[in-house]
């Protein structure tokens, strides 16, 4: 039998700032409300490959988050990924009412139908079949087999220390 976890002997916000030191990069999910069919957007940090065989993503959203209940009951969504010419979507889907985000935004339609931005500078995007969500901690983390996905050969926003940063524009190292 395994012993249970010690609990953490630092306070949240110390933690925070230690997860802080990993740049991540910077997404935007998109969708439409299952019941009232309103576009949902939201910018997210917490993304990650989980498999190529089937190709399924992740990422993860806060319990207090008001567009929750619509993400769960969701069958598909869209991940945008975000170039680094993009610090204007990351900031603007970050808060604010849904409405707000979408305001004058181009929007298209991904090969399944999902609504997707439709700002040709994102370094990549994936439509996902929304397969599994597991609750952990404070937050909840979605599991999405990717059905259709897109990139382009552009440096990736960042996250890091708090704030968005620009990639340096460099060769690729791959391309793949």
């Amino acid at each position: 039998m395994t012993a249970p976890p010690t609990p953490a002997d630092f306070p949240s916000l110390y933690f925070r700032s230690a997860l802080g030191r990993f740049p991540t990069g910077v997404t935007i999910v998109t969708a439409e409300h299952p019941d009232t069919g309103a576009p949902l957007g939201l910018t997210i940090s917490s993304f990650s490959s989980v498999s190529l065989d089937p190709p399924m993503v992740l990422w993860t959203l806060t319990h207090t988050a008001s567009s929750l209940e619509a993400f769960l009951a969701l069958d598909h969504y869209v991940i945008h990924v975000l170039s680094a010419s993009q610090v204007d979507l990351a900031r603007r889907f970050a808060k604010g009412p849904q409405a707000d985000r979408f305001a004058g935004l181009p929007l298209e339609r991904a090969p399944s139908g999902t609504l997707m931005l439709g700002d040709t500078r994102c370094a990549a995007w994936f439509e996902c079949h929304n397969t599994q969500q597991h609750q952990a901690g404070d937050h909840t983390i979605f599991v999405g087999q990717v059905e259709h996905c897109q990139r382009q050969l552009l440096s990736p926003l960042i996250y890091h220390a708090g704030d968005f940063e620009l990639t340096q524009a460099s060769e690729p190292l791959s391309r793949n």
